[in-house]
């Protein structure tokens, strides 16, 4: 496995994947870290992701730059990606005590209740685009719950699966309590029929997640699947033009545009059209692209050449079958993955750029008649990640936010994961939920106890 600077296309380092041997001891030690970190306390478990949270904050700087030179993105962008992570260890060391308290209900029984137990080993599959802050999203409440964990990175983005491990360990956590797996996709399969392992969690592509999906449901084990998006931002007539172009840009452009959540489709009644358009090109035109370590840096290069490549070839896919592109388009000669913020006009369903994920910095624009049809396009996707709404009716929107297809829903802002809230999608975009109480409940083991 590589890890290639994305801005400069230099190997910046190679892992030799674990073979059988190394993969057994590490799955021996995750179950036997199991047995003694399930019976820690949580003002424990507290007090060390506490530390792990004061670790990421204190040396931000060392764990941006890693981020910024596996995957090209902007500096400013991995400082708060980091900062989030120590978000989420602080949340989670604040109320996963609470949220797992054992209820008591009242039935014919001199006592019963409802207890949430940890499971065991779980597995996270994590991918490159958010490499601290994927893994932080599962590692936060599952060792908080008294599991341990077991992350298999992505292949470009090593160094930061080791620093993950490293910040753990030095935070003091137990041996074994959360353990990086150098493997290859080939062998996730194994390791998730392995009966150590107790439970399977991934961020990826509809691809990975059904080969994921299907391994944990021939082993009979809980899965959560956190899977692409197309996420649409639907604009109708009286919504703030200004507002919803800048939100637009930032969301489209984020992460250089390789985000799950990053609205992807933009669908704009007529009466805002072409005020809409002139506002969203002239600020995707302002952003700047350049060397991702660059503090005025807002785009940076993709991750990979290949992704490069074959988000070019949906554009020229969706220009063939009829739509403008009036900004970006064309794949600039220097070195590295770079590919521009790219405007295209007169998108309609049948078209690469409408029909599938785009990941990367291309913005198609969708025409709708009305809000009626611009509820109708927004829905015509087998992806329901999120979705945005711009609107200066906040009684208009709560009617239109439960026919909208999506885990998320953001009115009048963009759609961002924040551990206070659950975050998932419906239809190829996953099952299951992450943060907040409901994601700290996806690998447990709800336990009913009656006592007569």
């Amino acid at each position: 496995m590589r890890s290639i600077n994305p801005a400069t296309e230099e190997v910046i380092a190679e892992y030799e994947a674990f073979d059988e041997a190394r993969i057994d001891q590490v799955l021996d030690l995750s179950l036997e870290s199991y047995g003694s970190w399930k019976q820690t306390s949580f003002e424990e478990r507290a007090r060390l992701m506490r530390r792990a949270a004061d670790i990421l904050r204190d040396r931000c700087e060392e764990w941006s730059q890693l981020m910024t030179a596996e995957m090209g993105k902007p500096i400013k962008s991995a400082r708060s990606e980091t900062n989030k992570c120590a978000w989420v260890c602080d949340f989670y060391a604040e109320n996963a005590e609470r949220f797992l308290t054992p209820e008591v209900i009242a039935t014919d029984a001199k006592l019963s209740m409802r207890r949430h137990d940890p499971l065991g080993p779980i597995l996270a599959v994590m991918p490159w685009n958010f490499p601290l802050w994927q893994v932080f999203r599962f590692a936060a409440p599952y060792l908080m719950a008294g599991n341990t964990g077991l992350l298999k990175h992505a292949g470009n983005t090593q160094g930061s699966a080791l620093a993950i491990e490293k910040i753990f360990l030095e935070a003091g956590f137990p041996e074994g309590v959360f353990q990086t797996l150098v493997i290859e996709s080939d062998a996730v399969a194994g390791v998730i029929h392995d009966d150590r392992v107790r439970g399977v969690t991934l961020t990826g592509s509809e691809r990975a997640g059904r080969a994921v999906g299907k391994a944990a449901g021939e082993a009979l084990k809980p899965s959560v699947l956190e899977l692409g998006g197309s996420d649409p931002c639907i604009v109708l007539g009286d919504a703030d033009i200004q507002a919803a172009a800048e939100a637009a840009a930032l969301s489209r452009l984020i992460n250089n545009g390789q985000s799950c959540i990053a609205a992807k489709r933009f669908i704009v009644v007529e009466e805002s059209y072409d005020a809409f358009v002139d506002a969203f090109r002239a600020r995707l035109e302002a952003r700047v692209m350049g060397d991702p370590t660059d503090e005025e840096t807002d785009i940076g290069p993709q991750a990979r050449e290949d992704l490069r490549d074959g988000l070019h070839e949906q554009l020229e896919r969706t220009v063939a079958a009829g739509a403008r592109c009036v900004l970006g388009g064309e794949i600039p000669e220097q070195t590295g993955y770079y590919y521009p913020a790219t405007l295209l006009l007169d998108v309609k369903p049948g078209m690469a750029a409408f029909d599938e994920e785009v990941f990367g910095p291309i913005a198609p624009v969708i025409r709708a008649r009305d809000e009626q049809e611009a509820v109708a396009l927004a829905n015509h996707s087998d992806l329901g990640l999120g979705a945005s709404l711009w609107t200066g009716d906040m009684d208009r929107a709560l009617s239109i936010v439960p026919r909208i297809e999506s885990g998320h829903v953001a009115v009048n802002g963009i759609v961002k994961s924040d551990p206070r809230l659950p975050f998932g999608g419906i239809k190829n975009s996953g099952y299951g939920r992450e943060l907040s109480r409901e994601g700290i409940l996806e690998f447990v083991n709800t336990k009913t106890v009656w006592m007569g």
